[in-house]
C-alpha cells in the first residue's frame, strides 16, 4: 500500500505534468497502485492533496519573501535573494509549476490563493518602479523559470533532443539571467 508521502509525490507529479484541473483522484489511483478510496482514506479531496503536494513549498517560498522583505531593495540584497531564490527553484520545480503555471486557473483553490499572494508580494519588491518594463521582467523571470525546469520532464522527446545542463551550469544560469531582469541595471552588478 503506498503511503501518504508516495501519494503526494506522485500527486505532484502529476499536477504537474497533466495539470490540476486535468488530474482525478481516480487517475492518481491507478498511478499508485490503489482504489479511489484508498486514496480518499489519505486525503479527503484532491484538493486536500494539492494542499498537501505543494503546500510545504509555499511556507519555504513565504519565508524567503519575509526574508527578502526584511533585507531591503538594494542590488546586493536582490543579488542574495536571487541565489536562494533559485535554490529554491531548483528543489521545488513541480510546485512552483502549479502555482505559477495554473495559479490563474486555480484561484479558487485556498493552497494556490496563498501562494498567488506571495508572488504578488514578490512582484510589488521586483516591481517597485511600477512601470509596464518591469512588471513583465519580473513575470518572465518567475514564470520562465518554472516553464524551463519543468519542461524536460513534461515534454520527454524534446528533452530527448538536448544536451541537459549540469545542476551547477542550470543554476549559474538561472542565477544570471534572473540577475539581469530583477537587479535594476542602473545598479553596478
Amino acid at each position: 500500500m503506498s503511503s501518504s508521502a508516495d501519494l503526494r509525490r506522485i500527486a505532484l507529479a502529476e499536477f504537474s505534468r497533466a495539470g490540476y484541473s486535468a488530474t482525478s483522484l481516480q487517475r492518481i489511483a491507478e498511478l499508485a497502485g490503489l482504489s479511489k478510496s484508498s486514496v480518499l482514506y489519505h486525503y479527503a479531496s484532491k484538493e486536500a492533496l494539492l494542499e498537501a503536494a505543494i503546500g510545504p513549498a509555499i511556507d519555504r517560498l513565504e519565508g524567503l519573501v519575509d526574508g527578502l522583505l526584511e533585507r531591503g531593495l538594494e542590488a546586493l540584497d536582490r543579488r542574495a535573494f536571487i541565489v536562494d531564490f533559485v535554490d529554491f527553484l531548483l528543489e521545488h520545480r513541480n510546485e512552483l509549476h502549479i502555482f505559477i503555471n495554473q495559479g490563474r486557473a486555480l484561484v479558487d483553490v485556498p493552497v494556490v490563493r496563498r501562494a498567488n499572494r506571495l508572488v504578488a508580494r514578490l512582484a510589488e519588491f521586483f516591481g517597485e518602479a511600477a512601470s509596464v518594463q518591469d512588471s513583465m521582467r519580473f513575470g518572465m523571470a518567475l514564470a520562465g523559470s518554472a516553464y524551463m525546469l519543468t519542461v524536460a520532464e513534461t515534454f520527454d522527446e524534446v528533452a530527448a533532443t538536448r544536451t541537459v545542463l549540469q545542476p551547477d551550469e542550470t543554476r549559474d544560469a538561472l542565477v544570471a539571467i534572473m540577475t539581469e531582469l530583477l537587479v535594476p541595471a542602473s545598479v553596478p552588478r
